[in-house]
């Protein structure tokens, strides 16, 4: 048995980023909290750092209240009804409109970059062993990204390579993770063959 609770009212203008993220999710499909909490860490985690579980309810229950989402709550047998939400007419069209609204440009907080920046007081064996452990972090990242990208190709040609399908978007989210994988990846075999370069008597880097 399910029961259908939607609440409506609100402003859709107080979205926070991480009702658009769970917006973006429930535009793919129906899903309970916890589906949703998983989503965010397995899928959305790899691009965006969402809240922790314990934000998930609380800003369901607030695109409830702008009526941007519902939920139906399904009875089971052992244990108490299972919420499962779904996003509204209003919340596809909220979810519209944000997608094309100039975004501020990221936030730049790269300790790893920092580190770098005063890397010439290290010794120069730590920071080799240190930047070739951090090109294989990479080197890791990106042959999943590559394996999940592969897997996301082949929905969009069975979706037949329509761009206003879910594995069009998952795509273009993948080529950006992609490309910067490779890019940090290749800044830290730069790294390291400078500072082995100048370990050699070469050139300082």
């Amino acid at each position: 048995m399910a029961r259908r609770n939607v609440i409506a009212g609100g402003s859709p203008a107080a979205v926070s980023t991480l009702g658009y993220a769970l917006l973006g999710l429930l535009a793919r499909e129906p899903l309970s909290g916890y589906d949703l909490a998983q989503r965010l860490k397995q899928r959305v985690g790899f691009f965006w750092q969402a809240a922790g579980h314990s934000h998930v309810y609380p800003e369901l229950g607030r695109l409830q209240a702008a009526g941007l989402a519902s939920h139906t709550a399904v009875d089971q047998a052992d244990r108490p009804a299972k919420k499962v939400y779904a996003i509204t007419d209003a919340g596809r069209a909220a979810l519209r409109r944000w997608v094309t609204t100039p975004s501020d440009p990221p936030a730049r907080r790269d300790e790893r970059v920092l580190k770098a920046y005063s890397l010439w007081v290290a010794d120069p064996a730590e920071v080799v062993a240190l930047f070739r452990a951090q090109e294989a972090e990479h080197l890791e990242r990106l042959a999943r990204f590559e394996g999940i990208r592969a897997f996301s190709a082949r929905q969009w040609e069975a979706a037949g390579r329509r761009r206003d399908s879910p594995p069009f978007a998952s795509l273009a989210a993948l080529e950006c993770g992609i490309l910067q994988e490779r890019a940090y990846a290749a800044w830290c075999r730069w790294v390291v063959e400078q500072v082995e370069r100048g370990a050699d008597g070469g050139d300082s880097p």
